[in-house]
């Protein structure tokens, strides 16, 4: 009988996406679902960004260069100057979205048995990029009742061995919402730079900072031969579908590595690029209008989750995302029995159970994620039924 790689047996299945069959089921029952499990804005797509796509007039589909077409390439480095990175076009290479982006990262930089820590709960992917490079992710815990702060440089210390290569993080953070500080980043500086590690900068929701602004990991200084930045335009200009992103480093050497996988799989997409490019002409009022949506869906699902009795939710400081902690004894049960037995009003809830998003078995049992990705009536109906 053939057998799958153990690989293939070691990749693990999506924690978010695992309860999508009971959602489907709940609709079929005529149950109204409210999807708070997974980050997918329905902010329209900028008519801008869409509409270059549509009045684009080649004949051909071609193939992009594989690092992707130069004339977007130096639209984002206006675009990273506006944010106050310094990079040259030759520093960016486009990817197919965030993923391949950190995926890349992971294989020019890291070798199997390598070991990468990345503060949790964290990015589930993050841990399937790892199985499939033959990676180890060795999770340091942040805390709930910190609000997912960093946690102490000497518990980083207390996990870095022969075998550890680099630090992940994601900034503004999913799946906590934790906005690092500019100290909490000059820490990490210090870290990398006295044991010789990379720092992956995981920045897909840069813009979307409510107190406070967003330390990049290219804001650091002396650091750049250490630092990988993993970008996407998903989040940014709600335009998950159209799977760009961008690897952006100053190492030259990781770059050529970067540029062999990029040559292996021959372009980023070229429609989507078209658009990325038209995106970075968007007025400059676009994100302080998307910021203040999001932030007021953010208030308003705080506000309701701690007036909840047994309920905390720290306050996120970025990203569209909140974790929550419930009165209950599993997350994973008590969100398939969310769409498989409760329904308010012809209506219910589907959350993220926030296990999937922890390394350390155990933890997270009683936690949720929650995307504010829904508009505040829904966010309110949402909560309604929670509440029940």
């Amino acid at each position: 009988m053939l057998q799958i790689s153990q690989r293939g047996h070691d990749m693990p299945a999506s924690p978010i996406r695992k309860l999508v069959p009971f959602a489907e089921a709940a609709k079929k029952r005529g149950t109204k679902v409210y999807h708070l499990n997974i980050g997918q804005p329905d902010i329209a797509t900028p008519k801008m960004v869409l509409d270059a796509v549509r009045n684009s007039d080649f004949k051909v589909l071609e193939y992009s260069h594989s690092a992707g077409n130069e004339s977007y390439r130096r639209k984002l480095v206006d675009y990273y100057k506006s944010v106050g990175i310094e990079v040259d076009h030759n520093q960016i290479i486009i990817t197919t979205g965030g993923s391949e982006a950190i995926q890349f990262g992971f294989l020019a930089c890291l070798d199997a048995g390598d070991e990468v820590i990345i503060p949790e709960p964290f990015y589930a992917n993050y841990n399937g990029f790892a199985v499939a490079a033959g990676v180890t992710v060795v999770p340091i815990t942040s805390h709930i009742e910190n609000g997912f702060a960093l946690p102490a440089i000497a518990d980083f210390e207390k996990k870095i061995t022969a075998r550890t290569k680099a630090i992940v993080i994601c900034n503004p953070n999913n799946p906590t919402g934790y906005l690092y500080s500019q100290a909490e980043m000059e820490q990490l500086k210090e870290l990398v730079l006295k044991h010789n590690l990379y720092l992956f900068s995981d920045e897909a929701y840069r813009e979307f900072c409510y107190e406070g602004t967003q330390t990049s990991a290219l804001h650091l200084t002396g650091i750049d031969d250490n630092v990988v930045i993993m970008d996407t335009i998903s989040k940014r200009y709600s335009a998950c579908g159209g799977r760009i992103g961008a690897f952006v480093c100053k190492n030259k050497a990781v770059l050529d590595a970067v540029m062999k996988f990029a040559q292996a799989r021959l372009s980023p997409p070229s429609f989507a690029q078209i658009a990325g490019e038209a995106a970075i002409d968007l007025p400059s009022d676009y994100f302080d209008t998307t910021k203040a949506e999001y932030k007021s869906r953010r208030d308003l699902i705080v506000t309701r989750l701690n007036a909840m009795e047994g309920v905390f939710c720290p306050n996120p400081g970025g990203a569209f995302y909140a974790m929550a902690k419930l009165p209950i004894d599993d997350a994973d049960v008590f969100c398939q029995w969310l769409l498989e037995s409760f329904s308010h009003e012809g209506q219910t809830v589907m959350l993220a159970p926030a296990t999937g998003f922890y390394g350390t078995p155990g933890l997270g049992k009683q936690e949720v994620r929650l995307a504010y990705v829904l508009n505040l009536n829904d966010i309110n109906k949402a909560m309604d039924c929670l509440k029940r």
